[in-house]
């Protein structure tokens, strides 16, 4: 069996993207996040699986290639939305809704063959994870009128 070199640089889109999940997966599991490796990995492929299959459709008369990729943002607002809930009156959530997003956007840059600016987004999405999450604890939520002391993991 031989497999066209179409095919292959699909099967690398397809595992680059699934490690660029992954990468930032990496970190919200360490960070003790809702939504972690196999959410961040999945979507990032599927993104760039629906890219690569609306791009196949070329540009025909009846077929707009760019509605399937507006479908992906509507589907990861669903499945963001399932990531934000409230708690004593505060927002959890939504920086992991918002890192899935960006996953999904990563996954389209992929299926579009950006690769410099997938992998680039990539190592910016995780540092504004690591980076400025420890800012935003110590000196933001400790002055911020919204503060009620509880310091528990669900705050995102």
């Amino acid at each position: 069996m031989t497999i066209d070199p179409g095919t292959l640089e699909i099967f690398g889109q397809l595992f680059l993207a699934t490690i660029l999940g992954l990468s930032i997966g990496i970190e919200r599991e360490i960070a003790n996040k809702f939504a972690g490796m196999r959410t961040h990995s999945l979507v990032t492929m599927g993104a760039t699986l629906f890219t690569i299959a609306s791009a196949s459709f070329g540009s025909t008369p009846f077929v707009d290639p760019t509605r399937i990729a507006a479908q992906i943002v509507t589907g990861i607002g669903f499945l963001g939305a399932g990531l934000i809930f409230f708690h004593r009156s505060r927002v959890h959530g939504l920086t992991t809704a918002a890192g899935v997003w960006v996953a999904a956007a990563i996954g389209m840059a992929v299926g579009f063959k950006l690769y410099a600016i997938s992998i680039f987004a990539t190592v910016l999405t995780i540092l504004v994870f690591v980076v400025l999450w420890p800012i935003e604890e110590k000196f933001i939520k400790r002055f911020s009128a919204y503060s009620d002391g509880d310091d528990s993991t669900l705050d995102d």
